[in-house]
């Protein structure tokens, strides 16, 4: 997304602050509302597959389809180490600092001078806009939820309808060993693109803190790469999962 500025009929770019001009916004050019990758994406549907998009800072969440794809998925799910889900005893929210800090570090996106939720409407989000005066407070975008399938016209005053997830939920890590974890560690994970994606409110909740052996994706078709983001947030993070969890992702890749 673009502001541009008009005054007589002549067109600036935003970044070239004229007064008496009337801000507008438009869409990048490179962005199309029939491709949710925004030329940037590497799989099919709305998005990145996650196999090519190690990072996170890519959009969406693209189906892996093809054999040699889903044979790479099996492998890097091979490589995730198993544990037991250890107690739930202390765990809070606030242990993984506030929501949505900008300032959390070490991770992609962070102190750019928006929160972390505007970061991930914006990444995601075809046909944004942003409230006046702002290049940072995403006010409306048409969201291709990876999750159910279907695209969602958000607005900010609902804001709920759309979620923002954490593919590896903060209570799971937890359990499995961000308790003892020192605090900057654990902002980091709350606020990692790696394993933050923009899906369904309604969706989102029903999840609440189940590993894949308890709750996938309603879209069959996105599993495989839930799966696979589920394993990149595990390995980057050094967090085990469960053996069930582990058997889950790797049957919905073929395994």
């Amino acid at each position: 997304m673009s502001r541009t500025c008009r005054c007589g009929g002549a067109v600036a770019l935003s970044l070239l602050v004229l007064a008496g001009c009337k801000e507008e916004l438009v869409p990048d050019p490179g962005q199309s509302a029939a491709s949710g990758d925004r030329g940037t994406g590497s799989g099919t549907g709305h998005g990145a597959g996650p196999l090519g998009n190690p990072d996170g800072t890519k959009p969406g969440l693209a189906p892996i389809t093809s054999e040699s794809d889903k044979k790479a998925a099996r492998r890097l799910i091979g490589t995730v180490r198993t544990a037991g889900r250890g107690p739930k005893t202390g765990y809070d929210r606030d242990e993984f600092g506030y929501a949505w800090m900008d300032s959390a570090d070490g991770v992609p996106l962070a102190r750019n001078g928006c929160d972390t939720r505007n970061d991930l409407l914006a990444r995601d989000g075809q046909q944004v806009r942003y409230r006046s005066g702002s290049d940072c407070v995403v006010v409306s975008m048409t969201l291709h939820d990876p999750y159910t399938g279907k695209s969602i016209e958000w607005r900010k005053q609902s804001a709920t309808k759309v979620q923002i997830d954490h593919v590896m939920p903060l209570s799971y890590d937890w359990q499995m060993g961000a308790a003892r974890w020192n605090e900057s560690k654990r902002e980091q994970i709350a606020n990692d693109p790696l394993n933050l994606i923009p899906v369904d409110g309604p969706t989102n909740g029903s999840k609440s803190d189940s590993g894949p052996a308890s709750w996938l994706p309603p879209n069959k078709q996105i599993r495989c790469s839930y799966a696979v983001r589920f394993a990149q947030v595990s390995l980057k993070y050094d967090l085990p999962v469960t053996a069930a969890d582990k058997k889950m992702m790797l049957t919905q890749c073929g395994g």
